[in-house]
């Protein structure tokens, strides 16, 4: 069934999404939030923790997006479910940790 590709696609975006600030700030490290913080979400985990936990996120997306149907870039349909999952997730977060770290003062 083509829709369960496309939700498969849609989540494959949205981890590569997440992968991208816990490699970010692990690789330059910095403590960021993770699952694993304490609270979870809101305390900071170690760059070590972050660096293992976006790899983690890049294998599940690859695991959703290559493995699963026949993903192609030339597809407007996948590309556009694997965005939509990286655009919502990336306004979620942004509206998230910006309370952590000044980013929803307003302008």
């Amino acid at each position: 069934m083509p829709w369960l590709h496309y939700i498969s696609y849609f989540f494959g975006g949205l981890f590569l999404t997440n992968a991208i600030p816990h490699l970010a700030s692990g690789l330059m490290g910095r403590a960021f939030q993770s699952p694993f913080a304490k609270p979870p979400g809101k305390g900071l985990s170690s760059s070590t923790v972050n660096v293992l936990w976006g790899w983690f996120n890049v294998g599940v997306c690859y695991f959703l997006t290559v493995q699963v149907g026949d993903f192609a870039l030339h597809s407007l349909a996948d590309v556009t479910a694997f965005g939509l999952g990286g655009v919502l997730i990336s306004i979620f977060t942004a509206r998230n940790f910006g309370q952590f770290h000044g980013g929803n003062s307003p302008e």
